[in-house]
């Protein structure tokens, strides 16, 4: 049995939790010995047989075309959904029962829940990041819990032996705030965030790429008239240097409109520091009470939990919480023996 790793096609074009994952995943049941390939659309010579397994993250437009033939040539799959949404379940139902006049005046078959709900239900297993992803799937979309194991995002070890010398050197900062991720995406929040960071008595760090939409120019003017914020771009996932920004800042932020649950601050928390993030999208799941979780549309809520984290001692609960449940080498050992359950 061979297992094919597939996402949407720009998955390094603009990287994110998913490039990292599957990644990761690659990686690490490829060193427990499974036969582990990234599926290649180009490749003329592919024969599939039907105890192979596709492995897809992302349950949207980008991966239903594969997954509808996968199910038509009889090949089985499991779905990563990576979906979340700020609406109730309730809400999502409702939409759905207006939508459909409107799909029969205009025929228009199919729309964006549609194929959430198709991919999953025709999974062979659904695999979210969080219980609250998967229970937002089951009531939404009415579907199978039997079908449904959560599987955790991970992270690497390397993160737990952080030096945060490397980036004192070369920036000459330490005990800073630092958010990580990208300015642009409107559920990344980056205006709010900046405006938190500018009333902060504290120099903050920005460390990720920025789309070129107007919110990421307004995202860069703000941080152009900020006195207490370093941007930094992009640093590629692998540089050292990203792991020692995580162990030299005192608190990392992330108060995003959701996160599921948020794979930099899982690396921030493995390197030390304190944890301030959003409370939407199953982060209480991972974090605890380890964190902090202010409203992310409440600046003021914002900033109150980056100064209550800046004046709380770090210690070492988070760390050791990530390091039992959290590391690749535990997500990849579970997801190796539901993939091997389907042998059976």
């Amino acid at each position: 049995m061979s297992i094919y790793l597939y996402s949407y096609p720009s998955l390094y074009i603009n990287p994110g939790g998913p490039t990292y994952k599957t990644a990761m995943i690659y990686e690490h049941l490829r060193q427990l010995g499974m036969d582990v390939k990234f599926f290649d659309m180009w490749d003329s010579s592919l024969q599939l047989t039907e105890d192979d397994v596709f492995y897809i993250f992302t349950a949207n437009i980008s991966t239903y075309p594969l997954t509808s033939n996968l199910v038509q040539k009889g090949i089985r799959y499991l779905v990563n959904p990576i979906f979340y949404s700020n609406h109730q379940a309730g809400r999502i139902r409702m939409y759905r029962q207006l939508e459909k006049p409107f799909k029969k005046l205009f025929k228009r078959s199919i729309s964006d829940y549609d194929i959430t709900e198709s991919i999953c239900r025709n999974a062979e297993k659904i695999l979210p990041n969080t219980e609250a992803e998967r229970n937002l799937l089951v009531s939404a979309f009415d579907l199978d819990k039997d079908k449904f194991e959560v599987i955790h995002n991970g992270v690497e070890k390397r993160f737990a032996q952080a030096d945060p010398g490397l980036f004192q050197k070369k920036y000459g900062l330490k005990d800073f705030v630092l958010y990580s991720g990208h300015l642009g995406p409107i559920r990344k929040n980056g205006l709010k965030i900046i405006k938190a960071m500018q009333k902060v008595n504290a120099p903050c760090v920005i460390i990720g790429d920025t789309l070129k939409n107007a919110e990421g120019e307004r995202c860069l003017a703000e941080i152009e008239r900020s006195g207490n914020i370093t941007y930094l771009g992009w640093i590629d996932h692998s540089d050292p240097l990203l792991e020692s920004a995580y162990a030299a800042c005192y608190s990392f932020i992330l108060p995003t409109r959701y996160e599921t649950p948020g794979r930099a601050a899982l690396e921030a928390g493995l390197a030390g520091a304190n944890i301030v993030i959003t409370p939407k999208g199953g982060t209480r799941e991972y974090f605890a009470e380890l964190a902090l979780y202010p409203d992310p549309l409440d600046v003021s809520d914002v900033v109150q939990s980056i100064e209550k984290s800046l004046n709380t001692p770090h210690n070492t609960k988070l760390k050791e919480r990530i390091l039992q449940k959290y590391i690749w080498e535990v997500i990849a050992l579970r997801t190796q023996n539901l993939i091997e359950d389907l042998q059976k």
